[in-house]
């Protein structure tokens, strides 16, 4: 599949290009801003109403993602220039078929296909020569055990679809595989196949950011934001900035950074296709050495940061919109570089309820914003926004970011007593 370079930009509703996203969450609301910047018509597909995305789209549709029969009703109702899925729970063999239809699928049917599916995507990862930790399969309790003793403790288990780590669990020793296998079951996806990794005793986590695109005389070209780091707390994303390191010895960083580009160019080859993907790696600094561990084929929730650190119109999302657009992505060099030390931090929901109110009291600072993503219901550990924050340095940015994250305050107590909860909340 190829992509024409894009040289007029129309109106909505009029003769603009549209774009059709399948999920309409925190990450895919901000794409959808960049590509309205260029005039771009926005229709957004969730399984609820009211999801961040659809509060900013041109129309949107709740309807059950997992429905063939829905999702090609509504691509034959709106014939978008372009297709993009942002989350795991729709329909992958859908798109195979809207594809052969002549619908671009950012950023190719086989690229969601690959990295929605975690043995896939490590078949895949593996096939490029990038370092990876050991890892078995596991479909039953038995061959789960078998499976975390020929890896070793500790370890790391995941269901083999799932998202934001739901149903993953480290593994310390034995005790812990029962518990580990039947947290498997809160995947987001599918826990019929169970991937155990061994753990690897990394320095940094970091996520790599590149991007495939036609430049202006329709050749494949790419390019790759400096590396950001980020921590997870069991699984999930809490916190990154940008860039992933200040200081250290440079000639090991180059070193590094060598390899995550070289092993991002190799598993972005792999996938195929234009957009936006985003590369989970292991850096341990004491040996120089990146593990390659996981791809998004799309925004990220760690390039949150990217609002903040990366020059006007370089963040995660406007690459990502420009990209499956067919617009040139201009920079001087092949590595774009961050504008300033940046850092993010999430907002965490505590409690549950619907339409929840934020006291912000004390959560602004200098060079600071908190974005309050507007999802309709709140449950305990929920991401409900985050902050992001610059500073002189990224110890500074990220000290920032956390005090004032944890100053928000939510509460879902009010406007929603004593009324009944039905589906037209939904």
């Amino acid at each position: 599949m190829s992509l024409k370079p894009r040289k007029i930009l129309g109106t909505p509703y009029a003769n603009g290009a549209k774009l059709l996203f399948l999920g309409a969450g925190e990450l895919g609301k901000e794409t959808m801003i960049e590509a309205q910047r260029m005039g771009i018509e926005i229709v957004a597909v969730d399984r609820y109403a009211n999801s961040p995305g659809m509060q900013v789209a041109h129309r949107a549709y709740p309807v059950n993602m997992k429905s063939e029969r829905a999702l090609m009703a509504i691509v034959a109702r709106e014939k978008p220039d372009a297709i993009i899925p942002e989350i795991e729970a729709i329909n992958i063999d859908t798109l195979f078929k809207l594809e052969k239809e002549g619908y671009f699928v950012a950023p190719c049917a086989k690229a969601v296909w690959t990295a929605m599916h975690r043995e896939r995507l490590r078949e895949a990862i593996a096939s490029t020569g990038a370092r990876t930790s050991k890892y078995e399969y596991a479909t039953d309790l038995a061959s789960f055990k078998k499976a975390c003793d020929k890896i070793g403790y500790p370890c790391v288990s995941k269901p083999i679809q799932s998202s934001s780590g739901k149903g993953s669990y480290f593994l310390k020793s034995k005790k812990d595989v029962e518990k580990a296998f039947k947290e498997a079951e809160k995947a987001r996806g599918s826990a019929a196949k169970i991937i155990v990794e061994e753990f690897i005793d990394f320095d940094v986590e970091i996520t790599e950011l590149s991007v495939k695109y036609v430049n202006e005389k329709g050749k494949d070209e790419a390019k790759f934001v400096r590396p950001l780091g980020h921590y997870q707390i069991e699984g999930d994303y809490h916190a990154s900035w940008h860039p992933w390191i200040e200081d250290g010895d440079e000639k090991m960083v180059k070193k590094i950074e060598k390899q995550v580009y070289d092993y991002s160019e190799r598993i972005m080859d792999q996938l195929g296709g234009y957009g936006l993907y985003a590369h989970e790696m292991f850096v341990d600094l004491k040996n120089g050495k990146v593990y390659a561990n996981e791809t998004a084929c799309r925004p990220h929730d760690t390039g949150l940061v990217t609002l903040a650190s990366m020059p006007l119109g370089y963040s995660e999302f406007a690459l990502h919109a420009k990209a499956v657009l067919g617009m040139p992505i201009k920079w001087h060099d092949r590595i774009i570089e961050p504008r300033s030390s940046a850092a993010s931090h999430v907002i965490i929901s505590h409690t549950e309820g619907w339409y929840p109110q934020y006291n912000v009291t004390g959560a602004y600072d200098d060079d600071t914003s908190v974005l309050i993503f507007g999802k309709p219901e709140t449950y305990p550990e929920r991401r409900m926004g985050v902050v992001l924050s610059c500073g002189k340095t990224v110890d500074q940015a990220r000290r920032k970011a956390q005090a004032s994250a944890h100053k928000v305050k939510i509460d879902a107590g009010q406007g929603w007593k004593g009324q009944e909860i039905t589906e037209k909340h939904y």
